[in-house]
């Protein structure tokens, strides 16, 4: 009897689990990509019983974001505040739902915040919503891990 030989060892690379990483990675970044470029980021007041808006995170809404340091944003475009007026007026013209949500830096001025309400009323919208945050209290968080009998 003739002894077997053992198989070289195969030199080819592998691609299969290198393609299943890469579309995962394909799939997480197409997921997250969207959710990174909603208009400015500022830190909003906390309110203790906001009212939820979900029509504010359409991407058709209209956004007034104002910062700390008194900066006004369109969406995402940086304008003035005296183009405010015209620029709200262009965008919800034509739509059914004329609602304009303002956000604004927790830190920012109430002067700067009155005057984005009035140029964003000045261009005919009666439907204003001002974007808050959630409270979150230290007795919310320790009353979830309590077991009540």
């Amino acid at each position: 009897m003739a002894k077997r030989e053992a198989p070289g060892a195969v030199s080819d690379i592998n691609v299969t689990p290198l393609v299943d990483v890469m579309l995962v990675l394909l799939i997480v970044f197409m997921v997250i990509t969207p959710m990174l470029q909603k208009g400015v980021s500022v830190d909003l007041a906390r309110v203790n019983n906001p009212r939820t808006m979900q029509a504010a995170e359409k991407e058709d809404a209209t956004t007034v974001a104002i910062t700390r340091d008194g900066t006004f944003y369109l969406n995402s475009d940086k304008t003035a505040l005296d183009k405010i007026t015209t620029a709200v007026k262009d965008r919800v013209q034509d739509k059914l739902d004329k609602t304009v949500y303002v956000k604004s830096d927790a830190r920012a001025k109430y002067g700067d915040v009155v005057s984005v309400v009035d140029a964003v009323r000045a261009a005919g919208v009666d439907a204003i919503g001002l974007l808050t945050e959630k409270v979150q209290s230290r007795r919310a968080t320790a009353a979830v891990g309590e077991v009540t009998p």
